[in-house]
């Protein structure tokens, strides 16, 4: 081992555990400890956190004086009207920065180029298709490199735009658009303007964007005719073309020209970005916005089937996801640092991330148009290598990917330039954390194990790259003002090792204010479980060391590759299929994926079970929702196991999804014996 390596200690961390309340039960049993390097960040000139004692003397203040702590860091910010008091708490609504009045996009974007860092470069951007490839000379590709003076004036055109479209603050815009750097740029013009943007991933389906553009109140979409996907087009323009025959109330589309694939033109609604913006002027001043205004909504799955519009305000935001990102990776500018989040824009990784925690520290991000194997398996390591990235944050799905396509894949290309390395979406496997820290990291860069949600905006429970021993599986320590707990249903905090609820006592600045539209589900869903306690939605257990576990989500969200999809979404797509009356769909383990999609269908009358139409159900999902929640497993059974009060058995549709079952023909669902087991402990 290297002197500059961390050294693994021998000792135990983990052991079995189960808790009875959230069904979710752990084996995981580590005993690698890697000792955080005594040497991190020296060519940076030091680490924000050096060590353990600093970090706990730092959260020690931020629990018991949080308007002090956050105070001090938001002065950090340029504000038009300073804020009357840090937090106003009335649970479970949190006011940060009470009265204070700022922008966003002044402080990723007009705060640099007025110290003087505008021709600094603040997004570096790569497209998927190759430009050339010869025998002479290595593959070229589409680069684009923009300056925080170019996006100054670039969003100030485009927020133009939007206001000569009728745009005004408060209102919200639909955004569908691929992985280009106008998608950044349309976002950071709505908070230019005080307009709320809401990203749509761009590979959820027409259906996806109906239900969140008419819960949003949208009348205007921006999107492209297509994106780049494995050399192939994804029809954005045509999929929101399909949408708004459903929506009516949409006045205007616009259409930025990415890969001049055919698209149906609509006169009296649609409009090209580069017609818009060429006319447009490049000087629009920031609208000075509330703390508490609201800066987007973002959709995410719950088990009742409807997209939840998570609403996440201004100030707050702002603060914690930029000091997130500045700590959590250990961000200096002016050292040549080159961070990268693979993340789609269309998550909240993408809005935290890639975007608004990132410019405010002045480190440029890196955007990625495309697939990890287009046009081969080892495009996120030549990438690297090229460009030179020092900060890489993945997820685990996809570093399972990578494994499965073999080490000669990254053996191929220098990856020296990395300095620290960070998981997130979903827990990572300590196999998989040790292949990550070893064959992408050298074994010399720290894994940033990031637990968060996009209900909290920002990092909850990470590492700190200089400060935090490191177990492979574990996120470790809640980060500063994150009073993170293990409790039972009572809220009775858990002794170590033990499975609970995994909850957050106390506000913090980046926290969800609310369902857009909903206070009885915002309510219902993260604060009456356990009164007085935000509830995560995961089960988790700490060990003796304080470190955190995630064990598993405690709903019926399924989480695929860090994706959350709703059991009820998916369920709703296969019955809405001629041929289906009843369906129940489970996670099941996947190799890649972390979880994958099983399906159990009941057919109607004068349908019969075949491949054919078990291939036809598994396209018609993808069709409705998205390629992301296709089946994995489908499997036609005569009936669905029913608790007497009609609720349907996961539990043991999971275990026979899994081959937990040792009876594989689908008829033993009708065994009344077994139900009869698990109804007398589910009821």
């Amino acid at each position: 081992m290297r002197s500059d390596e961390a050294r693994p200690a021998d000792q135990t961390i983990g052991a079995r555990s189960a808790s009875a309340e959230t069904g979710i039960e752990s084996h995981l049993h580590e005993s690698r400890i890697f000792e955080a390097r005594k040497d991190f960040g020296a060519s940076v000139g030091g680490a924000y956190v050096r060590n353990l004692k600093e970090y706990r003397a730092r959260f020690k203040r931020s629990i018991e004086d949080p308007e002090g702590f956050w105070g001090e860091i938001a002065r950090q910010f340029d504000w038009f009207q300073p804020w009357t008091k840090v937090l106003q708490w009335d649970l479970p609504d949190a006011q940060w920065f009470v009265g204070g009045k700022t922008n966003i996009c002044h402080n990723c974007i007009d705060r640099q180029v007025l110290q003087g860092h505008g021709n600094e470069v603040a997004i570096v951007w790569e497209g998927e298709p190759e430009l050339t490839r010869d025998a002479a000379s290595a593959p070229r590709f589409e680069v684009r490199h923009l300056t925080y003076s170019d996006l100054l004036a670039e969003v100030s055109a485009f927020a133009n735009v939007l206001k000569s479209l009728g745009v005004r603050k408060g209102d919200v815009v639909t955004l569908y658009m691929g992985m280009v750097p106008e998608l950044a740029i349309a976002m950071l013009a709505c908070a230019r303007i005080g307009a709320a943007h809401s990203v749509i991933f761009g590979g959820f389906a027409a259906a996806a964007i109906v239900d969140r553009v008419q819960d949003a109140g949208s009348k205007i979409i921006v999107t492209c005719d297509g994106a780049w996907r494995r050399g192939s087009i994804v029809p954005l323009k045509a999929n929101v073309d399909a949408a708004c025959e459903q929506l009516p109330d949409v006045r205007h589309v616009i259409t930025l020209r990415r890969t001049k694939n055919d698209v149906t033109w609509f006169a009296e609604r649609d409009h090209w970005w580069h017609d818009l913006t060429r006319a447009a002027s490049r000087d629009c001043p920031c609208e000075w916005c509330d703390s508490e205004d609201l800066l987007y909504l973002l959709y995410t799955s719950g088990s009742t089937g409807k997209p939840k519009g998570i609403r996440h305000t201004t100030g707050g935001y702002m603060v914690y996801t930029a000091t997130t990102a500045k700590e959590v990776f250990n961000l200096v500018p002016g050292h040549g640092q080159l961070y990268w989040a693979t993340a789609d824009i269309g998550w909240v990784t993408g809005h935290s991330y890639v975007v608004y925690g990132m410019l405010p520290n002045r480190v440029p991000s890196l955007m990625y148009e495309g697939a990890p194997n287009a046009p081969a398996e080892d495009r996120f390591w030549d990438i690297i290598e090229r460009h030179r990235v020092t900060h890489f944050y993945t997820a685990p799905t996809a570093i399972r990917a990578f494994m499965k396509w073999g080490n000669e894949h990254p053996l191929k290309h220098n990856l020296t330039s990395l300095k620290v390395l960070g998981s997130v979406g979903e827990p990572i496997n300590p196999e998989a954390w040790m292949w990550y820290y070893q064959t992408i990291g050298g074994g010399r860069c720290p894994i940033v194990d990031t637990w968060w949600q996009t209900e909290t905006g920002g990092h909850m429970i990470t590492p700190l790259p200089a400060a935090t021993p490191l177990v492979p599986g574990s996120c470790t320590l809640p980060f500063f003002g994150v009073d993170a707990a293990i409790v039972n249903e009572k809220g009775e905090e858990q002794p170590p090792n033990t499975g609970g609820l995994l909850v957050i006592r106390k506000p913090w600045p980046s926290m969800l204010r609310g369902i857009h539209g909903d206070r009885e589900r915002y309510i219902d869903t993260y604060w009456s479980r356990v009164p007085g306690m935000y509830l995560a939605g995961d089960g988790a257990r700490r060990d003796e060391r304080g470190y955190f576990w995630i064990m598993g989500r405690i709903d019926d969200v399924i989480n695929v590759s860090g994706h959350r999809l709703g059991t009820m979404e998916v369920e709703s797509a296969l019955v809405a299929h001629d041929a289906v009356v009843e369906a129940a769909v489970v996670g099941v383990p996947h190799e890649i994926k972390g979880t994958g999609v099983a399906a159990f269908v009941t057919l109607g009358p004068g349908f019969t079970p075949s491949e054919a139409l078990r291939k036809d159900l598994i396209e018609h999902v993808g069709k409705e929702i998205g390629a992301i929640a296709k089946p994995d497993m489908l499997r036609f059974t005569q009936t669905l196991p029913k608790t007497r009060s009609g609720k349907i058995m996961r539990r043991l549709l999971r275990d026979i999804a899994a081959g937990r079952d040792t009876r594989q023909d689908t008829t033993t669902l009708e065994d009344f014996t077994v139900l009869a087991k698990l109804r007398e402990s589910d009821e």
